[in-house]
């Protein structure tokens, strides 16, 4: 299904509270992440503060968050959501694998992405840079390219890539470097700026050398909000929010780590549940009038 009410990103505790919130008041939910939930909730030695949970560890909490997903029929969509576009009513959520979805309301529950943005890299996504190899390969067939990807799981990615580019220039930023062969050429080099010298292409210059390219497609494994959204309000890198979980975009709501301290699974389970049942709101206020 690519449509639903309730469009939730994140599977940490308060993507999953809003998705069991959401689902309780009658609303169909598309909850985007891991399958497994929170990486970083399932390696927590020991949490002390979860209601009816005392001194749990974090794979146990992860169990049966997981369980409670399952009792309420709702799935998990690991499709990593690379871009959203307000469409005046809706949202149409651009997914890694290019397929998009549409929702009434959005949920915001991605945790903090302790992202630092490439010189340039804001100015020109869009134009030059793009976070979506599968998406917009397409339109550099044929032409050089670089890829900055920071973990193992987007090689996928940049071996897709080889098959249309003319050749591909790979900045792996973890530390064991794949041996890919062929058209791609793996860099140890550390990206720094992208530019535009031209129209057609573009720049990027790394501690080592420059690379003139068509496309930059960095490839994270989570994409900050204000990249996801640009016109959310956003301060210190956390989404500003209300007490109802209202971002300064209508229709669009945000709760967790990614609002703010403190970083808090219980915080994050409350705040997931005003935000479902203000999406829910919303919706509704929106259908009747």
């Amino acid at each position: 299904m690519n449509k639903a009410d309730i469009a939730i990103i994140g599977t940490g505790p308060g993507g999953v509270s809003a998705a069991i919130t959401a689902a309780q008041r009658g609303k169909s939910v598309l909850l985007f992440g891991s399958a497994e939930l929170s990486p970083k909730m399932a390696k927590a030695e020991k949490i002390m503060n979860y209601p009816g949970f005392p001194s749990v560890k974090g794979a146990d909490l992860a169990a049966a968050l997981k369980a409670h997903l399952k009792d309420m029929n709702i799935s998990v969509t690991e499709d990593k959501v690379t871009q959203v576009y307000d469409m005046g009513g809706k949202f149409t959520l651009q997914g890694a694998s290019s397929a998009m979805y549409d929702a009434e309301a959005l949920i915001i529950a991605t945790g903090v992405v302790p992202t630092k943005l490439y010189a340039g890299e804001k100015e020109l996504l869009g134009a030059g840079v793009s976070y979506c190899a599968t998406c917009d390969a397409p339109l550099h067939r044929g032409k050089p390219v670089a890829v900055i990807a920071d973990s193992p799981e987007e090689e996928g990615e940049v071996k897709y890539l080889s098959e249309v580019a003319e050749h591909v220039y790979f900045f792996p930023l973890y530390k064991d470097k794949p041996d890919m062969g062929g058209n791609i050429s793996v860099l140890a080099e550390i990206p720094k700026e992208i530019s535009a010298p031209t129209f057609s292409s573009r720049l990027l210059k790394t501690d080592k050398g420059e690379y003139d390219v068509s496309c930059v497609f960095i490839l994270r494994r989570a994409i900050a909000a204000d990249q996801l959204l640009p016109q959310l309000a956003t301060e210190n890198g956390h989404i500003v929010v209300d007490r109802q979980m209202c971002t300064n975009v209508k229709g669009v709501f945000a709760c967790g780590d990614i609002t703010g301290r403190p970083y808090q699974y219980v915080k994050a389970a409350g705040e997931g549940n005003v935000a479902a049942l203000s999406a829910v709101e919303y919706i509704s206020q929106k259908n009747d009038k």
